[in-house]
């Protein structure tokens, strides 16, 4: 138990949870979350508006589920299931119905009447799963045979000249091909597209392009003498492009750093703190920065492999406390918009962390005719998990869309430890608002690139189908990675759909 956390109620008796003033409990509290759900949407009414005409039942839904996870109904929950009625955990397509059900059933063993509802008739127990399945086929395509999950596949750069390689992957299950336009060029990525658009007629591979969005990447590394391995306790620098690699050298001498890290985007020695926490790699390398220069940081290391890091070149950053004022679009970005616009089926955003960020990309987007494209939005930083309703509500207005979650930046931003809670969450309130997720980062990585998945990645790729796509990253082995993951989804879709347990039946029983 959580030390601020108080300890829950024993759940009643069979007796008690039919006694009538039980019932009256319940009752009583059940209102109250259906005025804290009345009055959330009338606060947001404006936004609901917003929505497109197709998605405003969605956004009205996902304003019914914020009222509900706003409080905690955890006791409200034991007290339900003792009483045989629902606890209401499996209401995230259609909040506001499951709830009157429940008010409902208890007004009836009371012989009550409920009063008439003064909102618009709710998302129905049909409609909530058909919305959602609705918005995932305008963005991902038709699922597969037997399969509701789709794969995303990202190409890698041979993929523009093998024509074999791409057959072979979509013959092996790849529903979407994912081109990230922060590497090769137009060429490039014109010849991916002509390959993909050969695959499958019947059922075309959707094309997401991902945008390069700001590079908060290492740069060349600076050393007294050779490579640089840090370890725990160990301190390095972190320095802009202008400072010389002469200066670099006597900072280190100053400050005790063990090495010097390239990094050319300037605002992160303009808006980076001392005391604030900043890591490398994937969170290979995490640490706090003691001292803010202007043009350099020094950074303390708490946390590396007990035989050191070695620091590289072209090693990602992140700054999970910093408000970095760096635009979501930049402007390479919107110069990639054009080429987007015209090949891709998806584009997908990344660094998104405040509505403006949302508005920016739909803005350009209208300014290209761009409305049939899908988008995408990565959730991949502290900021915009913590800004989430406020971005839905924005982005609601564009027809097709749907979340990444980018769980390799979001376990370094948040920490490793909360980074099975905080894609619960995001499953959760994805689904509340209708809108596909896409599961992403190192699905079955082992796999495509060593040939060998581990046991705790065919655990992973089980879990990844209660999303409705999965994104699978490029190796040597990719084809026997796409076939592994096509034939565990199909497997595990018998047996699971989002939070819900499907009850088929169990070969080991036929025996009893």
């Amino acid at each position: 138990m959580l030390a601020d956390e108080a300890p829950r109620p024993l759940p009643p008796s069979a007796e008690e949870a039919q006694d009538p003033a039980y019932l009256e409990a319940l009752a009583a509290e059940l209102d109250a979350l259906r005025l804290a759900v009345e009055a959330l949407e009338r606060r947001h009414s404006a936004d609901i508006l917003r929505a497109a005409p197709g998605s405003r039942a969605s956004a009205r839904n996902l304003v019914h589920y914020l009222a509900l996870r706003s409080r905690d109904i955890r006791p409200l929950q034991d007290r339900l299931a003792r009483a045989g009625l629902s606890s209401l955990g499996r209401s995230e397509p259609h909040v506001l119905v499951a709830l009157e059900r429940v008010r409902g059933l208890i007004a009836r063993a009371l012989g009550r009447t409920l009063p008439a509802s003064t909102l618009l008739p709710p998302v129905g127990f049909r409609e909530g799963p058909a919305l959602l399945a609705s918005h995932a086929h305008a963005l991902l395509g038709p699922p597969p045979p037997r399969r509701s999950t789709r794969i995303l596949v990202t190409l890698p750069t041979q993929a523009a000249d093998d024509a074999v390689l791409v057959s072979d992957m979509g013959a092996a299950g790849m529903d979407g091909a994912r081109i990230n336009l922060a590497h090769d060029d137009p060429a490039v990525w014109s010849a991916m597209v002509e390959r993909v658009r050969a695959v499958r007629p019947e059922r075309p591979v959707r094309v997401f392009m991902d945008l390069p969005g700001p590079k908060l990447r290492t740069g060349p590394v600076v050393g007294a003498s050779g490579p640089v391995r840090v370890g725990r306790g160990d301190r390095f620098l972190l320095v802009g492009p202008m400072v010389a690699d002469r200066d670099v050298v006597a900072l280190m001498a100053r400050t005790g750093a063990v090495g010097g890290v390239r990094c050319d985007v300037h605002a992160v020695f303009r808006d980076v703190r001392a005391g604030q926490p900043l890591a490398l790699d994937d969170g290979k390398v995490a640490g706090r920065v003691s001292e803010a220069g202007g043009s350099w940081l020094v950074v303390d290391v708490t946390r590396a492999r007990r035989d050191g890091v070695k620091l590289k070149e072209g090693r990602g950053i992140n700054l999970p406390e910093t408000a970095l004022s760096l635009p979501a679009l930049g402007a390479e970005d919107r110069a990639a918009l054009d080429f987007v616009v015209e090949h891709a089926d998806a584009v997908s955003l990344s660094f998104v962390r405040t509505p403006e960020d949302v508005r920016d990309v739909l803005e350009c987007l209208r300014e290209r005719n761009g409305h049939s494209l899908g988008l995408v939005l990565k959730i991949e930083t502290v900021a915009a998990f913590e800004h989430l309703p406020a971005i839905l509500f924005e982005a609601l207005s564009w027809p097709r869309l749907g979340l990444m979650i980018a769980r390799g930046d979001l376990a370094v931003e948040a920490g490793f430890e909360r980074l099975a809670e905080v894609q619960e969450e995001l499953l959760w309130i994805a689904e509340a608002a209708h809108l596909p997720t896409i599961w992403a980062t190192q699905v079955l990585e082992s796999l495509a690139k060593r040939g060998l998945p581990s046991r705790a990645e065919i655990t992973d790729a089980a879990m990844s189908g209660r999303a409705e796509c999965v994104m699978l990253n490029k190796g040597p082995y990719i084809v026997e990675a796409i076939a592994t993951l096509d034939d565990i989804l199909r497997r595990m879709d018998a047996h699971q759909r989002k939070k819900r347990t499907l009850l088929r039946s169990l070969s080991v029983s036929g025996g009893l």
